[in-house]
């Protein structure tokens, strides 16, 4: 108990769904779980998005059409999020994050990682890892600042007492609940997932979880599609021009 008093966010960083593979570095110890499935699943996007992009065609068709419509969904999400003044150079960062997270957890619910024989420890999806999502939160965070900071100057800081004076600490401490909110939203959710189709699996007979595995991998794009657009609105709450 002192333990956790005196050092609260590693033991925060240690919270995961099952025994994760970890590389030993000297005195350290990497999630090498993150790493390896991150890998994995960036190269997924870049291997879709290199065959969907390499012969693009007036009319698309096929993979390319794919690709155009995501594109687009993206740029609609970052336009309504972010207004039309600002949101074109917002795109990219949506897009990756949106990407990410949404690859990450189909994964994680339909790709049987744990079946894979490791000497210790099991693979799993990156936002099993609640470093992974406070790692996607603070980029958000930081992302904020940089688009209030970089459009505004030090006047971005007035926001912090507007309406009025006395408003300062609660004003402080929403910028600090904003990326705790975003990560252990996406990670509790996707805690709750895998141990629900986990505790199935173990019960009853591997066909009975298949409903509960599509529902996950639903709540899983929706997980995605929340993560993008609350990262939207705080990036726009943050240019916004207050009168």
């Amino acid at each position: 108990m002192s333990d956790f008093l005196l050092n609260p966010f590693s033991e925060i960083a240690e919270v995961s769904v099952g025994q994760h593979f970890y590389w030993q570095l000297g005195s350290y110890e990497v999630h090498g779980q993150v790493l390896l499935v991150s890998w994995f699943v960036l190269a997924v996007i870049f291997g879709l998005s290199f065959v969907g992009n390499s012969n693009l065609k007036s009319t698309p068709d096929g993979l390319q059409n794919f690709t155009e419509f995501v594109t687009e969904f993206i740029r609609d999400l970052a336009k309504t999020q972010i207004g039309e003044e600002e949101y074109l150079k917002w795109v990219p960062y949506l897009g990756t994050v949106f990407l990410f997270i949404f690859v990450s957890n189909w994964s994680g619910a339909l790709l049987p990682w744990a079946l894979i024989e490791l000497p210790n420890g099991e693979l799993a999806a990156p936002t099993n890892d609640i470093n992974t999502t406070v790692a996607l939160a603070l980029l958000t965070s930081i992302s904020y600042f940089y688009a209030g900071i970089r459009k505004k100057g030090l006047r971005y800081f007035n926001r912090y007492v507007q309406p009025a004076a006395f408003l300062l600490p609660i004003n402080v401490l929403e910028d600090f609940t904003k990326p705790l909110s975003l990560s252990f939203r996406l990670f509790g959710n996707i805690l709750a997932d895998e141990l629900v189709v986990g505790v199935l699996v173990s019960l009853v007979p591997l066909i009975i979880p298949i409903p509960i595995m599509l529902l996950g991998c639903f709540t899983s794009a929706i997980q995605a599609l929340v993560f993008a657009t609350l990262a939207g609105a705080y990036i726009g709450e943050a240019v916004e021009d207050h009168h």
